[in-house]
C-alpha cells in the first residue's frame, strides 16, 4: 500500500493548470500546422494566426485564449494508494485556485442562477476513477464554453445504429457552424447512460488529436465522421476550406438493450490538455 498526500495532487493540478493555460497539446499543434499547409486564402491566414498566437502566449507568459475555461480534472486513482491530508476535492480546488491566481487566468465559474462569480475558478469539475495499482494519473482539461455550448446529447434508438451515430456527430458540427472557433476537435461518447456517455465524450477529448480507437468498428466511425465533417466546408474560423475538424475521437461503453446514447462534445481549435502520473 502506497501513501500519498493530497497536497502532492494539489501541486500537480497547479502545475498542469499553469501549463495548459499557455500551450496547445503537441498533437493539436502538429495537426493545425498540417491543416495550414493544405489550406489557402482566408482559412490559411486564420490557421497561421492561431499558431502564431500560441508562440506569443508562451513568449509573453499569457493565456493562449481569453477563455481559460472550466477546470475539468480527471483522476485515475490506484486502489493501492492511501490518501492522506485534505479531502481530495479540496486539494484539487486548491491547486486550481492557486494556478488561476498566479497565472492571471480569467475566473469564469459562477452560480447558474444568480450568476455570482466564485472568484477563483472553483469548484473544479472532478471525476475520479478507481483503477488497479498504486499510481495516480491526473489529467487537467480547461474547457472553454464557446465550444462547450455547441455540444449535444442524443438518445438514439438501437435501430439507428452506426449511421445514426455518424449523423449525430456531423449534425452537431453543422449546427455549430463557426461559433466554436473551428477547426474543432470532436469528442464522442457512445453507449453507457444519459450521464455516462457525456463523460465518455469528455474523456475522448483527452486523447491525442489524430489518434484512433483500437476497435476497428469504432475507428471507422471516427474516420467517416471526420470525412463528412470536413466536407461541410465551414473551415477555419468559418472562412471555408477543407478542414473544419482536426479530429474525431470516440469512446464506447456497454449500454442498455433499449438504448443508444450518443454525446458529442465540441472542443475549439485550442486543445489544451495536460497529464502527469504520480
Amino acid at each position: 500500500m502506497r501513501t500519498l498526500s493530497t497536497q502532492e495532487i494539489s501541486d500537480c493540478v497547479y502545475r498542469l493548470a499553469r501549463k495548459a493555460g499557455l500551450t496547445l497539446t503537441q498533437s493539436c499543434r502538429d495537426t493545425l500546422l498540417a491543416a495550414k499547409n493544405v489550406e489557402q486564402g482566408a482559412a490559411q491566414f486564420a490557421l497561421s494566426a492561431v499558431l502564431e498566437n500560441e508562440k506569443v502566449a508562451q513568449r509573453e507568459n499569457m493565456p493562449i485564449c481569453q477563455d481559460t475555461g472550466m477546470s475539468v480534472v480527471l483522476i485515475e486513482l490506484g486502489q493501492d494508494v492511501r490518501l492522506t491530508g485534505a479531502p481530495l476535492k479540496d486539494a484539487v480546488d486548491d491547486g486550481v485556485r492557486r494556478a488561476y491566481r498566479d497565472g492571471n487566468f480569467r475566473k469564469s465559474i459562477c452560480d447558474p442562477l444568480t450568476r455570482a462569480n466564485t472568484g477563483d475558478n472553483t469548484p473544479a469539475h472532478l471525476h475520479v476513477e478507481i483503477v488497479a495499482g498504486e499510481k495516480v494519473e491526473v489529467c487537467f482539461l480547461p474547457k472553454g464554453f464557446g465550444s462547450e455550448n455547441m455540444s449535444r446529447l442524443y438518445m438514439l434508438t438501437p435501430v439507428e445504429g452506426r449511421e445514426g451515430i455518424i449523423s449525430a456527430i456531423v449534425e452537431t458540427v453543422r449546427l455549430a457552424g463557426s461559433r466554436p472557433c473551428p477547426p474543432v476537435y470532436v469528442g464522442v461518447g457512445i453507449g453507457g447512460s444519459f450521464d455516462g456517455c457525456a463523460l465518455l465524450a469528455k474523456k475522448a477529448l483527452t486523447r491525442n488529436v489524430g489518434s484512433h480507437s483500437p476497435r476497428a468498428d469504432v475507428a471507422s466511425i471516427e474516420e467517416e465522421a471526420l470525412e463528412k465533417i470536413n466536407a461541410l466546408g465551414i473551415g477555419a474560423q468559418g472562412f471555408g476550406g477543407k478542414i473544419t475538424a482536426i479530429g474525431v475521437s470516440c469512446e464506447v461503453a456497454p449500454t442498455h438493450i433499449a438504448g443508444l446514447p450518443v454525446a458529442v462534445n465540441i472542443q475549439c481549435h485550442c486543445v489544451r490538455c495536460e497529464k502527469e502520473t504520480l
